[in-house]
């Protein structure tokens, strides 16, 4: 049987008879891999969303998807020679995107909202489009890589610049969207794709990255918060840790957990922000070993590791996690407990902060493979617990970890 040959994307067919969607944000990360993939013959249409009423962030630098994106994203198309098209997905970005990333700050968690568009609006509704106009796969500029395994599905990893990698915000990506997913800068560093960037003589080639949060052209999220949740931004106690009143705020979405500065109250030690308490608009503050979480809930837990966790968890799962984007991998263990899943920290983390995602790995550097993630629900220390209820609980058997 002669064996099936496979193009530079692990697809079969040869790139000129193999049609690509690549999600062009404006940026020189998606624009490089549009010209990469066209320079390699694929039949390349490039698509850009507008996201949002771009109006006021026109002129502001580092927003992504604004009018400039647009307009620079249509002359790397023109320039390289492929169909381009802008989506208006503004209705849909701000239902699924803008109005949950305020109702996750009123409820006082620290959300991140590039995960739910990478999510809900590429890799959903941007991912059916592709689709629909015949492409085999949708390519994007994420810096993080997909290997195929024995089975022939994929795995996703870590990038090769590992100051650059995205995977913390790509762990909500299913097997089925990974099937269909392609990462071409994946094991490439940034310089290189500048590089390649003025070699493909694109405009874009030293645009400054995007920065902060897309739709917030001011760089004030308070202003949109306040708009749609008005209750985030009422006033309420500063209180610490056994609930004295130590202060007063101006609503609890200017704080989130592991802040130290701005809370205004004069203390003979640093204190920072341990808690929210939304329901009763309180900011709890304490020391910064007060900060310290081992026990971490989860929801929304995405699986992507080796079979279905319900039949390979066992007595637990020996990983690696991250409790946020800008955080190194710990060792902690993954657990079914009543109504869901539980991360130990093996030793703890400190500015653990519900709505931010934790995401499993399989090793602590490198390309290592992302296992799947969840966001946080609420955080506890092991000397929370009542006094001799740790010591009662008699350790698990080490669990092999999940490896691809």
């Amino acid at each position: 049987m002669t064996p099936v040959m496979l193009n530079s994307l692990d697809l079969e067919g040869r790139p000129e008879d193999t049609r690509i969607v690549v999600a062009m944000s404006g940026g020189v990360d998606s624009s490089v891999t549009a010209a990469l993939l066209k320079a390699e013959g694929y039949d390349v249409v490039g698509i850009t969303l507008q996201l949002y009423d771009h109006g006021a962030a026109t002129h502001r630098k580092g927003a992504c998807c604004a009018g400039r994106d647009i307009h620079d994203a249509r002359n790397v198309a023109e320039r390289i020679g492929i169909p381009h098209y802008v989506l208006d997905y503004e209705s849909r970005f701000q239902e699924s995107v803008i109005d949950n990333f305020a109702d996750s700050y009123a409820l006082g968690e620290t959300p991140v909202p590039c995960i739910e568009c990478n999510r809900s609006i590429k890799f959903r509704d941007l991912l059916a489009t592709a689709r629909e106009l015949g492409a085999k796969a949708l390519a994007t500029g994420h810096y993080v890589a997909s290997r195929r395994l024995g089975d022939g599905s994929r795995a996703l990893v870590c990038a090769a610049d590992s100051d650059r990698d995205q995977s913390y915000f790509l762990f909500a990506t299913t097997r089925e969207q990974l099937d269909y997913l392609r990462f071409p800068l994946g094991d490439m560093t940034k310089p290189q794709a500048r590089e390649l960037a003025r070699r493909f003589d694109l405009e874009v080639a030293d645009k400054q990255d995007s920065q902060d949060i897309c739709f917030v052209p001011t760089g004030r999220y308070t202003d949109i918060i306040g708009r749609l949740k008005p209750g985030a931004i009422e006033p309420g106690d500063i209180v610490d840790l056994d609930g004295r009143v130590i202060g007063r705020h101006q609503g609890i979405v200017h704080f989130t957990v592991g802040q130290r500065k701005g809370l205004g109250i004069a203390a003979s030690a640093p204190l920072y922000v341990v808690r929210l308490d939304a329901a009763s608009r309180r900011v709890v503050v304490g020391p910064r070993e007060a900060l310290r979480m081992d026990r971490i809930a989860l929801r929304d837990i995405n699986w992507i590791g080796d079979g279905a966790l319900e039949h390979v968890i066992g007595d637990g799962i020996e990983m690696f996690v991250r409790v946020r984007s800008t955080r190194a991998p710990q060792p902690a263990w993954l657990r079914a407990v009543e109504g869901g899943f539980e991360v130990e920290l093996v030793a703890g983390e400190e500015g653990v902060s519900p709505g931010q995602a934790c995401v499993f790995y399989d090793a602590p550097s490198g390309q290592a493979r992302v296992l799947g993630g969840g966001f946080i629900k609420s955080a506890t220390a092991k000397n929370a617990a009542p006094r001799g209820a740790r010591e009662a609980i008699a350790p698990p058997p080490l669990a092999e970890a999940v490896r691809g």
